[in-house]
């Protein structure tokens, strides 16, 4: 029987380490590859307070494969017909984010890259004095190409106040009739009210 000789014995132990790196690294790289693409966000900003916003519902352009939906969806709201994709059991888990925004001061979006880059729309809505609502909407054509922020008139003329923002990515859409209209297929939620009340 033969004795093993120190060169033998680093050399297995060489082996053996490069083996199990190999075997780590393969792991790594289907791991990472597999990791859930993080939720793309946005930051709100008034009053000294800023807030992240997560995504009110996301899914595919194709409106397919949802990774988001409201957790409460209005009826008659493109997001309430929808259903999470099935890899997705924890979807339902959009909400509208508060942030107070006072009378006269701004709210301001940063929009991240993949937000600017893409045609972006924000429905605004402010209450009149009367108690009527009245809602405007901007979008990526009225800014400078890619731009980054985006500041909100809370009081843009005597007696509105803005109630929320949602920001949306929209897609063309066709019924059966043939007419074309608009849909988020993603969209994020503001309530810029006291305490969520109007």
């Amino acid at each position: 029987m033969s004795r093993l000789n120190v060169r033998t014995i680093v050399a297995l132990i060489a082996a053996a380490t490069l083996t199990l790196t190999a075997a780590f690294a393969g792991v790594l790289t289907v791991l990472i590859r597999n990791a859930d693409e993080p939720d793309v966000t946005l930051t709100a900003y008034a009053d000294g307070e800023a807030v992240t916003v997560r995504p009110f519902g996301y899914c595919a352009v194709t409106m397919q494969d949802c990774s988001i939906l409201p957790e409460q969806a209005a009826e008659g709201t493109v997001f309430a017909a929808l259903s999470c994709a099935p890899a997705t059991p924890d979807c339902h888990r959009g909400r509208t984010v508060q942030l107070e925004v006072p009378a006269g001061l701004p709210l301001q979006l940063s929009l991240p890259s993949r937000i600017a880059d893409a045609p972006w729309l924000a429905q605004l809505i402010y209450a009149q004095p009367g108690g009527g609502r009245v809602e405007r909407v901007i979008n990526r054509n009225d800014y400078s190409d890619r731009v980054l922020a985006v500041t909100i008139d809370s009081e843009p003329e005597p007696g509105l106040r803005l109630l929320g923002v949602e920001l949306q990515l929209p897609i063309l859409a066709r019924d059966e009739m043939g007419n074309e209209f608009y849909v988020p297929h993603a969209a994020w939620s503001i309530d810029t009210t006291p305490n969520g009340t109007e």
